[in-house]
């Protein structure tokens, strides 16, 4: 990774850590204010369903516009134009998904994790276990995602110049990210993330308008601008790129387009598997609640998307490529630079700090999700076979969230530099192979048995993570995580062409070689609850 050196310290690291100081004080204080009462499990997992659907709905956006959203693609864009805006659009498709085919019943059929529903109706130990670890192995890989964010991002701002201080920033954020969960649990997670979202979006939309001001509100002269930037570019390779057009990242071979097929597959398909996005859905007290919840996301998370496509040529046009892979963070830098270009030091300390609550907002948001699936459906239900607490439950979820804190900063140092976007896309494609053909085969398929889950599951998580390893985003390229050695043999950046297709047909195959059909009455009990909701309060153990 390209460190900053002390004479190019971007802004004012004074004022930026004021900023970031005062941004955790402020939500430290809201959240101890909001988690009294949260001894119960319901309390702690889920904020006791309390929240309404606009809220939650504001709460998603906060949760699910991460630092890949602010940080990453407006970097992608910045450097490849078109082709770093696809990300935007694949992540704002994947909500239609989610909208039409999970929320609804997810929030009928389930209780307090994903597990709940797999479970149901099919042979609840295995299916739970096997649900919990890959809500774990997702949520580390987007842990490791926005720690290598937090990593690049406070080296940018607070002239940290080597690797071992950029490690503990990266220890920092994992501390304050135990530090919330333990605190606050779900309900002081959830007003984080709401203060994080209208403090993203506001800070986004302010930065659009000042570009768009630049330009005389004339789209087409700031797409000329940052074209004409790219093509000063002292690197031969970048001035060469038409960022107006498709192909300056995915068009240069077959290889190249098949592997931005690979990751649209994922993208689009990745948000209806994340375990940190369904379980949010339980935090509303109707299934009316979560329809309206996914459409404030939609709304939202839109309106930004369409904000990184400007930010994103505005970090072209007015700072240069040059100028941001440079930086500490490379593509990363790209919306801070901008900020510190477009407002002086004042704005860049402000966007810094939203983009460090997107980090810390987002962080929170897993811990909770993967601790409580551990709780829950490891130590609950299946060491303790439903003879646990809900007290016990919530302290087994407390001493998880130091554990996967601990992991989150051991794996986000080994990632600082990376671009962000990129490894959350490895995230949703580990997603949509583990979880999304069992989440929807157990919701629409009546034949569907406890053989197919298991081999959806665990087909579809360890084909997506051996696939990951031994392909060029770990070695064997400039831009791996591990340059120095070459070991891939998989010649794709994202595994989403080959582990999702087989994930949903290894569903298929288990399910029919096993003789089990189920209990007819408990398939029928899912299709009543699921599509009406009654009982959706009930115990879901069986």
């Amino acid at each position: 990774m390209t460190v900053i050196a002390a004479e190019s310290a971007v802004g004012n690291p004074a004022v930026n850590m004021a900023i970031f100081v005062a941004f955790v004080a402020v939500t430290l204080f809201v959240v101890i204010r909001v988690s009294r009462n949260n001894s119960t499990a319901s309390q702690f997992f889920i904020g006791g369903s309390s929240f309404s659907g606009q809220q939650n709905g504001v709460a998603i956006a906060g949760d699910y516009l991460s630092a890949a959203s602010f940080l990453g693609i407006a970097g992608a864009i910045a450097i490849y134009g078109y082709d770093g805006f696809l990300y935007s659009i694949g992540f704002l498709v994947a909500w239609l998904v989610a909208l039409l085919l999970v929320a609804e019943l997810l929030r009928n059929t389930g209780r307090f994790t994903m597990a709940d529903v797999l479970s149901f109706r099919l042979n609840e130990r295995p299916v739970r276990t096997a649900a919990a670890i890959s809500t774990l192995t997702v949520s580390l890989f987007y842990l490791l995602a926005q720690m290598a964010g937090a990593g690049g991002l406070v080296a940018l701002l607070l002239d940290v110049d080597s690797r071992a201080g950029q490690s503990i920033v990266i220890a920092v954020v994992g501390l304050l990210m135990i530090a919330y969960v333990l605190i606050g649990g779900m309900k002081g997670t959830t007003w984080v993330q709401i203060i994080k979202a209208v403090l993203l979006i506001t800070g986004a939309g302010v930065m659009t308008v000042i570009v768009l001001l630049k330009v005389g509100v004339n789209v087409s002269e700031l797409l000329g601008l940052a074209q004409a930037e790219i093509a000063k570019s002292a690197d031969e390779a970048v001035a060469a790129r038409d960022v107006l057009a498709p192909g300056a990242k995915y068009g240069e071979s077959m290889m190249t387009k098949v592997d931005f097929l690979s990751l649209a597959i994922a993208l689009v398909l990745g948000t209806a598997g994340l375990p940190h996005v369904l379980m949010r859905f339980y935090t509303v007290p109707t299934a009316k609640e979560a329809r309206r919840s996914v459409v404030w996301a939609i709304g939202l998370i839109g309106a930004f998307y369409l904000f990184t496509l400007i930010l994103g040529y505005g970090a072209a046009a007015f700072v240069g490529p040059d100028k941001i892979l440079a930086a500490a963070g490379k593509e990363n830098a790209a919306a801070p630079l901008l900020a510190l270009e477009l407002g002086g030091t004042i704005l860049l300390g402000v966007i810094s700090a939203v983009a460090f609550a997107t980090i810390l907002a987002v962080v929170a948001g897993l811990a909770i999700t993967a601790s409580a699936s551990f709780a829950h459906d490891i130590y609950a239900s299946v060491i303790k076979r439903g003879h646990c607490s809900g007290e016990e439950q919530v302290r087994v979820s407390r001493i998880t969230v130091v554990v996967l804190g601990i992991l989150g900063i051991i794996l986000g140092i080994l990632a600082n530099g990376q671009n962000i976007a990129f490894l959350v896309a490895l995230a949703f494609a580990v997603a949509a192979s583990a979880n999304l053909p069992t989440i929807l085969y157990s919701l629409y398929w009546r034949r569907f048995n406890t053989r197919g889950a298991l081999w959806s599951m665990y087909g579809g998580l360890v084909s997506a993570i051996v696939l990951i390893v031994f392909s060029p985003a770990v070695s064997g390229s400039p831009s791996a995580m591990l340059p120095s050695v070459d070991f891939h043999w998989f010649p794709l950046q994202n595994p989403g062409l080959v582990s999702i297709p087989l994930a949903f047909l290894l569903g298929i195959v288990g399910t029919l070689t096993s003789p089990d059909r189920g209990d007819p009455a408990r398939n029928a009990e899912m299709e009543v609850r699921s599509l009406t909701g009654v009982g959706a309060h009930g115990a879901v153990a069986h």
